[in-house]
């Protein structure tokens, strides 16, 4: 069958066959449109669909690169005015999202305009939720997952920006967040993945086989460590961000941790991204006390030690998010990783691996940086078969000792 044309739509070749991507023009991504491209996989079999999600897809961009980058800021009763007032009000808790978070809820912003952002919002009710909410969890393909995940996150960015919306007395906001309240959406089922000490062994090997061998030094920092991604290689930020920065590199800012909060003794200090904006609380490891860390540290000369703590060999600065992402599944699959496991669950595998090793709950809790102990318990030691080994065995133990 002769595949769709429009401006802007290209196909690409994927192993479900092949999936319609619109993208926006060399020039406009040069001159930092924020769009770069978008899935049309929903309408790959629906023609007039691509046709008109295309053409506005291209019509919004050329209106930008002509100028008028900028909608008025005024609600006109639709959702797509509350979106823009949402994002672009200085007051909106948008402005408070770090670049890590911004970009997800950029990303559903722009899905919410498409989808329904010409309806209004009076005009709305608890019924056009749960529809929306059933449309957006629909696999994309006959016999496909469930997008339970991405509907559960629109869902979350809309009442955000509904809040706001009733925050400002913007008609119907107020009235529209209330069918939010007695509306309980699915939800994913928790992620159960963990690596194993012995897949995080394999990977690392990898990552040294393919000229990666910082890459290594990540991964054995955010399993024995138990740190998240971004607290080992840092993030790229927006110039605008007010925190300050020494690393630029055309539109985007670095920071990060760097070779100076690891001291003489090796203990490294470093305040985690998610407590840097609240309680700040610092933790500390002796990277000494961690086998995997030291089998790293060993293979970087003194000389070496300086500036950012991890830096993509490649380009002698810090990896982006994507291509680090990329490299894992390169690593992971070469490894014989399943894919299920991403590498944000090298946390959880490390905290998991501490629970089997019967660590003191508020041990693993202070040394992940969580708050509440229950944090630990409840969303990163996914350790539920030894867990329920471990309540077995005390019982057993508890009844051996009273018929004795």
């Amino acid at each position: 069958m002769e595949e769709a044309q429009a401006p802007g739509l290209r196909w690409r070749v994927t192993r479900n066959g092949r999936t319609p991507i619109w993208r926006a023009s060399k020039p406009a991504i040069k001159a930092g449109y924020p769009v770069k491209s978008v899935n049309l996989a929903p309408f790959a079999d629906n023609d007039r669909m691509l046709l008109q999600r295309c053409e506005r897809l291209q019509a919004e961009m050329l209106d930008w690169m002509g100028g008028r980058r900028e909608r008025p800021m005024t609600f006109d009763g639709t959702f797509a005015s509350l979106i823009s007032i949402y994002q672009r009000d200085p007051e909106s808790p948008y402005r408070n999202l770090k670049p890590s978070s911004r970009h997800p809820y950029d990303i559903y912003c722009r899905m919410l305009t498409m989808e329904i952002g010409a309806r209004r919002v009076d005009a709305c009710d608890g019924r056009d939720a749960r529809r929306w909410f059933k449309a957006w969890s629909d696999p994309i393909e006959p016999g496909g997952r469930p997008r339970i995940a991405a509907a559960r996150m629109a869902m979350i960015v809309l009442k955000t920006a509904l809040s706001f919306g009733k925050a400002c007395r913007l008609p119907g906001c107020a009235e529209f967040k209330t069918t939010f309240e007695d509306i309980r959406f699915k939800a994913p089922a928790p992620r159960q993945e963990a690596p194993t000490a012995a897949e995080i062994v394999r990977v690392r090997a990898v990552a040294h086989e393919i000229g990666h061998p910082v890459a290594a030094l990540a991964y054995a920092l955010q399993f024995e460590a138990t740190l998240r991604q971004w607290d080992v290689i840092g993030e790229w930020i927006p110039l605008d961000d007010p925190r300050p920065s020494a690393l630029i590199d055309g539109r985007r800012k670095w920071i990060g941790p760097t070779w100076s909060q690891i001291d003489e003794n090796l203990i490294l200090r470093i305040t985690p991204g998610k407590t840097e904006g609240s309680s700040q609380a610092r933790v500390l490891f002796d990277l000494r006390s961690y086998s995997m860390v030291v089998e790293e540290l060993a293979g970087i000369a003194p000389e070496a030690r300086r500036g950012p703590l991890i830096v993509n060999p490649r380009t002698g600065l810090p990896y982006r998010q994507e291509y680090f992402r990329d490299l894992w599944r390169r690593c992971a699959t070469q490894a014989g990783i399943s894919r299920a496991i991403w590498n944000r669950d090298l946390r959880a595998g490390g905290i998991t691996e501490a629970r089997q090793a019967a660590a003191p709950t508020d041990d693993v809790a202070r040394t992940a940086g969580h708050s509440s102990k229950r944090t630990t318990s409840r969303v990163y030691d996914r350790d539920t078969l030894e867990a329920a080994r471990r309540v077995a065995k005390a019982r057993a133990t508890y009844r051996g000792r009273n018929e004795a």
